[in-house]
């Protein structure tokens, strides 16, 4: 765990070992890495990152558009979104064992081609069952890209031997940033949705194979009887609680803090838009600068810190009542929430006893089930109750951040 005001034992060398081997690097090519190639590396990591993030928001802002051609009602959407958690579960249950047997490097990049090839799909849909088969197609290769380029990550940081995983999720952020900004651009231009998945097919393909060229080289080990799926210890299920509370979050402040200033405050379509903005934009700013956050105050405090923020931003925004207050406190959220999955993920990379693969997956699972559930949990609280009362939910769930942030402990990444 990273080095920084919070007094944390130093990791031992039998333990950097371990970590080494668990994550199925070739300790030939360990030994002999330099900071060159680490560099590139870090970047080929980074790029894989950005484009998982431009998949995902490329489908994300074509929805509308794929939606009219096929004449789905709001219903019928809905059942198909469902596709995409429904393949993204099921790669859960297998990606930890794909990782263990073929290496977190190769489970990078098939699984990442195959993401930018099935992207395509959505658009050549001609019904509801093979737009739901497509989207869970897309849903099982971006989950199975996302916890091996996750592997990665925490490899890498080990070489480094200093926080950098919230770089890379900041990576993701920007990635999605552009893609939905080119989604935009797409359909204001009048460009079907063929045209365009097709275009970022190609061009996310090239990116992909030239970036595998320096990921983390891997080495399966040859034990046939790695389990599918980790039984999560304590610890584990502690950082998948973490895990579970943020994605419910960002997904609940993703789709409804726009319709709480637009129906509760009353503001126009424009200003309530800009809550999203500004919260993935202080979400992608807060990112990019929380390794240094990490390094300088732990990743227990940073978080503990995250959660509070979070929790006042939500204060405000629903105590207040007032559209610009409550612009300032959905930008304190993203900033809030922010580094808590990077905490998480590079966290759950180094418990004792399991493989990174095994452990990233099984956090996965629990965390991502709170990005599935959290929008229609609120639209349900909300029907009974009222929006704000449902996103008070949002500021108790910051709070159980706080109180289960002793979970990230681990012992610190040794800098050199």
């Amino acid at each position: 765990m990273p080095r920084g005001t919070v007094q944390e034992s130093p990791l031992s060398i039998s333990s950097e070992r371990r970590l080494l081997t668990f994550s199925n690097i070739s300790r030939r090519n360990l030994l002999s890495t330099k900071p060159a190639s680490l560099l590139t590396a870090r970047i080929a990591i980074s790029l894989i990152f950005f484009i998982n993030g431009v998949i995902l928001a490329s489908w994300a802002s074509r929805i509308p558009t794929i939606q009219q051609q096929l004449q789905l009602q709001p219903g019928a959407l809905g059942i198909a979104l469902w596709g995409q958690a429904t393949g993204a579960l099921g790669a859960f249950a297998i990606v930890g064992w794909l990782i263990v047997r073929l290496g977190s490097r190769v489970t990078t990049i098939i699984p990442a081609i195959f993401c930018c090839i099935i992207l395509i799909l959505p658009a050549l849909a001609p019904n509801l069952p093979l737009l739901w088969l497509s989207l869970a197609l897309l849903g099982a290769s971006s989950s199975i890209t996302d916890v091996a380029m996750n592997a990665q990550a925490a490899a890498l940081e080990v070489l480094y031997k200093k926080p950098i995983m919230s770089s890379f999720h900041g990576l993701w952020s920007v990635g999605s940033l552009v893609g939905a900004s080119c989604g935009s651009l797409m359909a204001w231009l009048n460009i079907t949705p063929l045209v365009h998945f097709s275009l970022i097919c190609i061009l996310l393909t090239l990116l992909i194979l030239l970036a595998s060229r320096w990921l983390l080289p891997s080495e399966a080990p040859s034990d046939s009887k790695t389990p599918l799926f980790a039984r999560p210890s304590k610890a584990l299920l502690g950082l998948g609680l973490i895990g579970f509370c943020s994605y419910l979050s960002e997904g609940a402040v993703a789709d409804w803090s726009g319709v709480y200033l637009h129906g509760s405050l009353g503001t126009s379509t424009g200003l309530a838009a800009l809550a999203f903005a500004l919260y993935s934009l202080t979400m992608t700013i807060a990112r990019l600068s929380g390794d240094y956050l990490t390094r300088r105050l732990g990743s227990v405090t940073q978080a503990r810190l995250g959660g509070l923020l979070s929790a006042l931003g939500l204060g405000l925004a629903l105590f207040f009542r007032d559209p610009v207050i409550a612009l300032i406190g959905f930008a304190c959220v993203g900033a809030g929430l922010a580094c808590v999955a990077p905490l998480v993920f590079s966290t759950a990379s180094r418990t004792p006893g399991f493989t990174p693969g095994l452990a990233l997956a099984t956090v996965a699972t629990i965390a991502y089930t709170g990005s599935l559930v959290g929008p229609p949990v609120i639209g349900q609280v909300a029907e009974l109750f009222s929006l704000p009362v449902a996103l008070g939910l949002i500021a108790l769930l910051s709070l159980v951040i706080v109180m289960l942030s002793h979970t990230l402990y681990r012992s610190p990444i040794k800098e050199s």
